[in-house]
């Protein structure tokens, strides 16, 4: 199943990652100063995913990736990908699994197991 994944940055911020089925990022959001703001980000995404835009690019590099756009506002950018054909499967699989996809918070670093 597909998840949100909610973690913290080197500097702090809150981030989340949209993870396939088989548990690869295809997308990472804009960075989030509090956990409940990033929380709720990931919450609204989740409900309009199917119904937002997915602008393509392609870097000078020959990669291609692309940026989720929620009312004209960048929200997230994906992971690069070597073919566009690529890109166009990790777009389906975000519409496909992307409403039924599960909020996991990893943000607070309690480990189970200590050293």
């Amino acid at each position: 199943m597909a998840s949100f994944v909610i973690s913290k940055r080197f500097s702090g911020d809150y981030k989340f990652e949209f993870t396939s089925r088989k548990g690869k990022t295809i997308f990472t959001s804009n960075a989030y100063e509090l956990r409940m703001d990033c929380e709720s980000a990931a919450e609204y995404i989740r409900t309009v995913l199917e119904s937002c835009s997915y602008v393509k690019f392609k870097t000078s590099k020959g990669k291609f990736f692309f940026r989720v756009v929620v009312d004209n506002e960048v929200v997230a950018t994906s992971r690069k990908y070597s073919t566009e054909l690529m890109v166009e499967k990790g777009i389906a699989e975000i519409v496909k699994y992307g409403s039924k996809a599960e909020i996991l918070d990893f943000s607070n670093n309690n480990f189970v197991f200590e050293d």
